[in-house]
């Protein structure tokens, strides 16, 4: 596995508008009817990177947590699934119901969208105000495959809490460290 960090692009983008399906529900979704009323969280995963693996149930947890506080999350998979078949429509929508996902697992077929997003790995998360502008961008946490420190969210959550509560977050933004997208060629 490569250790790929995230682009650290601009806090205060404008997040690309895109439809893409959703591999759970078999039909095409858009970014503004998805969108949250606080923020959006738009996470680009796949299901075979260890580095996701490492922190799903964790990304399911945040999720069912600050949905009720106005928070949408939408996770999207961008691989190239001729070399990666693991990462394949069919198999996303099993991942997505195995692991109780609960927001879409849209598939970015043409990688338009994770180009429009400057997206390097997976994961790669992104925390959008109410206005679609960034706000966050980075890793989860400090925990990785294979390091001792336990998968807990903070980053993410100190995030959307000051997004929530309206306060400047003034901690710094590491980029995520995971597997690099997986490009067509």
């Amino acid at each position: 596995m490569a250790d790929t960090p995230s682009n650290m692009i601009p806090l205060g983008t404008k997040a690309p508008d895109f439809s893409l399906l959703d591999t759970v529900s078999d039909s095409t979704l858009n970014l503004n009817t998805l969108k949250g009323k606080q923020g959006t969280v738009i996470l680009f995963i796949c299901n075979h990177c260890p580095f996701v693996i490492h922190i799903n149930s964790e990304i399911v947890s945040i999720a069912n947590a600050y949905a009720e506080k106005g928070i949408s999350f939408i996770a999207i998979s961008s691989n190239d699934i001729v070399n990666y078949p693991q990462d394949s429509p069919e198999k996303m929508k099993a991942l997505a119901k195995n692991e109780n996902y609960p927001f879409p697992y849209l598939y970015d077929e043409s990688q338009n969208v994770a180009k429009a997003y400057h997206a390097a790995c997976t994961p790669d998360l992104y925390v959008f105000d109410k206005d679609l502008k960034l706000v966050y961008r980075g890793q989860l946490d400090d925990s990785r495959p294979g390091n001792t420190i336990p998968v807990s969210g903070k980053d993410l959550r100190h995030a959307l809490d000051c997004l929530i509560e309206n306060k400047a977050n003034t901690q710094l933004q590491k980029p995520s460290i995971g597997c690099g997208i997986k490009w067509k060629r």
